[in-house]
């Protein structure tokens, strides 16, 4: 496990857009051999997207050939609401880039057959390899995608109820009205983020400090999902100086002791790998 701490959140989207840009460009995908990355919504994210559309448009990476599995999408609410997934992915990020529709897969909420939507979801992920790189966030109770406090650390992609606190936070997007937000969701499991060869998840804010400290200093627990991670092969937790706040001290010390090797993953490539 590698902890990435940077001062500002600012810092925070460019390093984790540098790291997603560089895993393509190694990569080296082609019509033969899809990039397949997985992707968050919410706030945290939208930095990290507005620099690979930058990266992007400077011919520094190109998605013609990635993949991408988001992590959830609320049920009910019609695709083109301007607070679904679909929609905040598209408007976001994904019109900004040469991705191609049918490579974006994202739940659908409105399917007929629930269960059936999120076993096809799965099905997607295992016939396109695995994912190479899933990118995540947390809310400030540890959890990861829409898996609450609770869930199962083996669990499939499936529906879930909205806990409260999800609810409320996520009422800023539905003008403070909590009776606006879906009750449910579609998610992706912890188990399904845990198959990933590789996971990053981006943490800001003092208000998440608590939810880091729990990731990463304490064992692993059901009731706070990102914990799960500390078993994961190759996890980096990236985030800012104030979700450190509930860390200790040496603990800090620890991975910032390490930043001049960590800071190498993002470094350049040459200029053989970039994009043509």
């Amino acid at each position: 496990m590698k902890l990435i701490i940077l001062e500002q959140y600012d810092q925070v989207s460019e390093w984790a857009a540098k790291y997603v840009r560089n895993k393509i460009l190694l990569f080296n995908p082609g019509p033969e051999r899809y990039f397949t990355l997985g992707l968050p919504t919410g706030g945290t994210p939208l930095g990290c997207y507005k620099k690979l559309i930058e990266f992007y448009k400077n011919g520094e990476v190109s998605f013609q050939y990635v993949k991408t599995f988001n992590m959830d999408e609320y049920v009910g609410l019609p695709r083109d609401h301007p607070e679904s997934y679909h929609s905040f992915m598209w408007n976001n990020f994904f019109k900004y880039i040469d991705i191609r529709a049918e490579n974006v897969h994202i739940l659908d909420g409105n399917a007929a057959d629930l269960p059936s939507e999120c076993q096809a979801f799965e099905k997607k992920i295992q016939d396109a390899g695995g994912i190479e790189l899933f990118v995540g966030g947390i809310g400030p109770d540890g959890h990861i995608a829409f898996n609450e406090p609770g869930s199962s650390l083996v669990s499939r992609t499936r529906v879930k109820t909205l806990a409260m606190d999800t609810i409320q936070a996520n009422a800023r997007f539905f003008d403070g009205d909590l009776t606006k937000v879906p009750t449910m969701a579609l998610t992706v499991g912890v188990g399904t983020v845990m198959e990933a060869k590789e996971v990053m998840i981006l943490i800001t804010g003092g208000h998440k400090a608590f939810a880091l400290y729990k990731a990463i200093e304490e064992g692993v627990n059901h009731m706070w999902t990102v914990s799960a991670f500390q078993q994961h092969p190759q996890t980096l937790f990236v985030c800012d100086e104030d979700a450190t706040l509930e860390l200790r001290v040496k603990t800090v010390k620890y991975f910032k002791g390490m930043m001049h090797v960590h800071n190498k993953l993002v470094d350049p490539l040459p200029g053989s790998l970039k994009k043509n």
